[in-house]
């Protein structure tokens, strides 16, 4: 039964659904056809979500106990930690469970770089995911500041003094981030609200991200396009559903070694120290998610350029679906491309470790390399390559070729202009 064929049963359920569809969408996204190939790289479109609202129910609660003032937020988090009942278990979910959305995000991101997930029609669909990062990126840097530590405090200050590299009205940018001038009550306050508000724009973003995917549909490991529905389909439930959820149980495994054995492995231990204006850390860092960009940013000599090609970074995966001239999306029929598709995420590892290490002698020259390397490889590598790029033969379909069906459209054309002649 398709979407097209439900009507409900009762006449209360008739009368809500011919005013407000949500029963037939249900269905919808029961019987959404899926493409059978799916692997579980797949997964953590759905991982993500459950992170996504793990983040807010958590920081809805520490919001009830948290206090967004200067002289009271350090100590409020010690409350939380201490006093309020299981606030250690909620605190260390939510600090970790930013570690485990951006993992999650990641992986999510560099398996569409290998399926070429970017690739038409899903263009709309890739940039919406782009937005959703750097949303994440920017509730992640507030979200650092609010436990107003040593790291939290200097943290901030070298951020937003950023802004003043921007010629005319960069002055006055970080007057207005601070509300003062220099990161003090004002600050903590604005980062908050912002911070409480992110999560849910994130959300209406997600909504729209899936309603995008579901106007194409899903992109698979061979990278070709499927009919719906059709043999190669599968209904997402119960087969998606069972599969996903899985997959889930073993990150939750994985997230729950995390907060219960080693939940400030992923932290800095200067954040147990109260902010203090008039002491600097030895060498601040920000969260580990962020480390690449900040290897870019200290990698080039000038503020302003620096700042520049941190933004680029990231801006130029919106561009990606433009630069990647290949008409082929999967890396599976892309031998080339696959072997920089590894020099990629080897370069971006690289920048991650650079990035938390002092910027000079040999590691800001490895960092310089990297960032080099980063940008050839988008503005350079890729779009040589749809050209250059010798390709492996497509199938037609994805269950054909497992059933000894036609393996690829040239033999297929091969065959009929034999039995033409």
């Amino acid at each position: 039964m398709s979407d097209h064929d439900y009507t409900p049963k009762s006449k209360a359920g008739k009368w809500f659904n011919d005013r407000l569809p949500l029963l037939t969408l249900a269905n919808h996204l029961t019987d959404y056809p899926t493409p059978k190939n799916l692997n579980y790289w797949w997964t953590f479109g759905g991982i993500l979500t459950f992170c996504l609202i793990t983040q807010i129910v958590t920081g809805l609660t520490l919001a009830m106990h948290y206090i967004a003032h200067a002289d009271m937020a350090f100590e409020s988090v010690e409350h939380i930690m201490r006093d309020v009942n299981y606030g250690w278990l909620i605190r260390y979910i939510h600090a970790n469970g930013a570690s485990m959305f951006f993992l999650a995000v990641y992986i999510h991101i560099f398996r569409s770089l290998f399926y070429g997930s970017y690739k038409s029609p899903r263009e709309i669909i890739w940039i919406i995911g782009i937005i959703i990062y750097l949303l994440m990126m920017a509730a992640a840097f507030m979200g650092y500041v609010l436990p107003w530590g040593q790291m939290s405090f200097w943290g901030a200050t070298v951020i937003t003094n950023l802004f003043s590299a921007i010629p005319l009205v960069g002055e006055g940018i970080v007057t207005w981030l601070w509300g003062g001038y220099s990161v003090d009550n004002p600050t903590l306050t604005r980062f908050f609200t912002l911070h409480y508000l992110i999560p849910f724009l994130i959300l209406g973003l997600v909504v729209l991200h899936i309603w995008a995917l579901h106007v194409p549909g899903n992109n698979n490991p061979v990278g070709i396009d499927i009919k719906k529905p059709s043999k190669d389909t599968v209904p997402f439930h119960p087969y998606i559903v069972i599969k996903d959820g899985f997959a889930l149980l073993m990150f939750m495994i994985v997230f729950a070694f995390f907060v219960f054995y080693t939940p400030n492995i992923l932290g800095h231990a200067d954040n147990y120290i109260e902010a203090d204006p008039l002491v600097t850390p030895a060498h601040i860092v920000p969260e580990w998610y962020l480390l690449p960009f900040y290897a870019i940013l200290r990698s080039v000599p000038d503020k302003l350029l620096g700042v520049v090609a941190m933004l680029s970074a990231i801006l130029i995966l919106a561009a990606l679906p433009w630069l990647d001239t290949s008409k082929i999306r999967s890396a599976v029929f892309r031998p080339l491309y696959k072997q920089f598709y590894w020099i990629l995420v080897a370069d971006v590892l690289i920048l991650g470790y650079v990035g938390a290490m002092p910027a000079e002698g040999l590691y800001l020259l490895i960092a310089r390399i990297a960032t080099a390397y980063y940008f050839i490889h988008f503005l350079i590598i890729l779009p040589l390559l749809g050209y250059k790029e010798k390709t492996l033969p497509i199938p037609l379909s994805i269950t054909e070729p497992v059933l000894g069906g036609t393996p690829n459209l040239a033999m297929a054309k091969n065959k009929e202009s034999q039995k033409i002649k």
